[in-house]
C-alpha cells in the first residue's frame, strides 16, 4: 500500500493540476500515488517523472505540467494569470514514401516544437469500398493483395511424422536402431503421429453483371491464394462454370489476370447459382474437389434461377466441404439484410458469412480461411 505522506502528495498535487486546467481522474491519482510510494520523496527528479508519466496523457499538456510542478516543488499554486497559454506547434506532414520538410527549409523558421504526422495512402485504401476504385488505385491494390499470406487450415494425412507424445503409434524401427546401440535394451523408445496437412482451397467467383464493381478486385485475390500456397482451386461462376486455376498460376498478375478474363467467355454477364453449383458439384466438388476442403464462395447473392436449387447444390457443397465460407460486399452496406432469394437459401448452409467490399475486409478473410 502506498505510505500515507505519497497519498497525501498526490491528492494535493492533482489538485493543482486541475486548478490549472488539466484532467486528472481519480484513477490516475491513485497511479502516482503508487508511484510516489516506490521512488521515494526525496529527489525531485524521481517525483516529477513518477508524476509526468502517471498524469500526462497528451503531449500538449507537458507545459501546463511542467509550470504546475514548479509551483507545487516551490511550495505554491500556480494562479489564473500564471497559467501557460497554448504553445506554438508546427506540424509536419510525412508520407511513406520519403518526401517531406527538407531540414533546411525547418532550420529557416522559428525555433517550435515540431510534431511529425505521418500519412499513408495504402492506408486508406484498404478500407475503402472497391467499387469507388480508380484505375490508378487498383493497381496499387495489386502491390498491396501481393503480401496477403494464406496459411490454411490443417488436418490429419496418412504420411507419419516423429512424435514426443507417448500417446503416439510407436515407430518400431527407430525404436529398434536405438536399441542396437544401447546393447538390446529399448532404453529410449520413439513413436510416430501423423503428419499435419493443409486443407485444399476452392475459390467460387461470380463474375456476373452485379458482381462487375468487385470482380476485379477478387480475381485478383484469386491470383494472390492460387501463387501464395498450393492445394488452391479457382472457378468462375455465372451462366456456366469455368475452371481459372491454370490461368491464375503465372506469377505475372497482369498476364494472369488477361488469361483469366479471356477463359472466361460470360464475364458480366446472367447468374444461375444453383445450377452452376450442381455441375461444380457432378464433376468436381463431390468427386474429391471440396471434400474436406475450405470452400469460398465470392457472390452477392442475386440469382436469376431457382432458389430451391440452390438451396440443393448448397446442402451438397456443406455435406461435403470441412467449412464453406460466402463472402458478400453488400454486407457492408448499412442496412444490410440477406433477403435476396440466393443469399436467403444459401445462408443456411454457411459456416462463415463475411464481409468483402475493401482490402481490410480481404485481409479478415484470408484470416477466417486460415483458421
Amino acid at each position: 500500500m502506498p505510505e500515507p505522506a505519497a497519498d497525501r502528495i498526490a491528492v494535493a498535487f492533482a489538485r493543482v493540476l486541475r486548478a490549472a486546467g488539466l484532467d486528472v481522474p481519480v484513477g490516475a491519482t491513485l497511479d502516482l500515488a503508487r508511484a510516489l510510494a516506490c521512488v521515494g520523496l526525496a529527489r525531485r527528479d524521481d517525483v516529477y517523472w513518477a508524476g509526468r508519466a502517471t498524469l500526462v496523457k497528451r503531449p500538449e499538456a507537458v507545459a501546463t505540467y511542467d509550470a504546475a510542478f514548479e509551483a507545487f516543488w516551490a511550495g505554491g499554486a500556480p494562479g489564473p494569470g500564471e497559467r501557460p497559454g497554448p504553445a506554438a506547434v508546427e506540424l509536419a506532414l510525412a508520407f511513406d514514401d520519403g518526401d517531406g520538410p527538407a531540414d533546411d527549409e525547418a532550420a529557416d523558421g522559428p525555433e517550435v516544437p515540431v510534431v511529425t504526422v505521418r500519412w499513408s495512402p495504402r492506408e486508406v485504401l484498404r478500407h475503402r469500398d472497391f467499387a469507388s476504385y480508380t484505375p490508378a488505385e487498383f493497381a496499387e491494390a495489386r502491390a498491396l493483395m501481393a503480401d496477403l499470406r494464406f496459411a490454411g487450415a490443417t488436418r490429419p494425412s496418412r504420411r507419419r511424422r516423429a512424435s514426443r507424445r507417448r500417446t503416439a503409434s510407436p515407430d518400431v524401427r527407430r525404436t529398434v536402431r536405438c536399441a542396437l546401440r544401447a546393447g538390446g535394451e529399448p532404453i529410449a523408445r520413439r513413436y510416430l503421429a501423423p503428419a499435419p496437412q493443409r486443407r485444399r482451397l476452392v475459390l467460387l467467383l461470380d463474375v456476373s453483371g452485379s458482381m462487375e464493381p468487385y470482380a476485379r478486385a477478387f480475381v485478383r485475390f484469386l491470383h494472390a491464394a492460387v501463387t501464395s500456397r498450393a492445394r488452391v482451386e479457382a472457378f468462375a461462376l455465372g451462366t456456366r462454370l469455368t475452371r481459372i486455376t491454370r490461368e491464375l498460376r503465372s506469377r505475372d498478375p497482369d498476364a494472369a489476370l488477361r488469361d483469366a478474363a479471356r477463359r472466361v467467355l460470360d464475364w458480366s454477364g446472367g447468374t444461375r447459382l444453383g445450377a452452376v453449383l450442381r455441375e461444380f458439384n457432378d464433376e468436381w466438388g463431390v468427386r474429391g474437389t471440396a471434400r474436406g476442403a475450405v470452400v469460398v464462395v465470392l457472390s452477392d447473392g442475386w440469382d436469376r434461377g431457382d432458389p430451391a436449387l440452390l438451396a440443393e447444390q448448397m446442402a451438397r457443397l456443406a455435406r461435403v466441404a470441412h467449412r464453406v465460407v460466402w463472402v458478400n460486399p453488400l454486407k457492408a452496406t448499412p442496412g444490410y439484410a440477406p433477403l435476396a432469394q440466393g443469399m436467403a437459401a444459401a445462408l443456411p448452409y454457411v459456416d462463415e458469412f463475411v464481409e468483402g467490399h475493401s482490402f481490410a475486409a480481404l485481409e479478415e478473410l484470408a484470416e477466417v480461411i486460415g483458421r
